[in-house]
């Protein structure tokens, strides 16, 4: 039998190798993003359906349901903002990819700051929606 035949792939070193490195990170960077937005539908789906759930709970034993049906818009909210989320992620993949192609990386302020702001407010839009549904029960 004869060998398989060894390929003549050199080790990056020096300049390659960082190059390598950095778009690896950004490939990294794009995952995290993808896997939060997708942990964001898969939670808004969840909002949503438990509400559904509970709803139909409470027709089954005959009581009136008092919620204004907001939870299903929030999970609903939640879902678009995952894939907003993972749009935006993959957007800023692209851009820092071509950067780095092009050798004249700049850093992405105003999407991450964004992204921080929209989240802090969805997460004190639930808290006082929480607080609400409390306080009507």
């Amino acid at each position: 039998m004869s060998e398989p035949m060894r390929s003549n792939i050199q080790p990056a070193t020096g300049e390659s190798s960082s190059r390598v490195r950095d778009h690896l990170a950004n490939e990294r960077t794009f995952l995290a993003w993808l896997r939060t937005g997708l942990a964001i539908v898969v939670f808004g789906f969840a909002i949503g359906r438990f509400a559904i759930a509970i709803r139909q709970f409470m027709q089954i034993q005959g009581r009136t349901v008092r919620t204004a049906g907001l939870t299903v818009w929030f999970g609903a909210i939640a879902i678009v903002a995952g894939v907003l989320l993972t749009l935006a992620g993959l957007l800023r993949y692209r851009r820092t990819r071509a950067q780095l192609e092009s050798g004249r990386f700049e850093p992405t302020g105003f999407l991450v700051d964004s992204v921080g702001i929209l989240v802090a407010l969805f997460g004190v839009a639930l808290a006082a929606y929480l607080l609400y549904i409390q306080f009507q029960l």
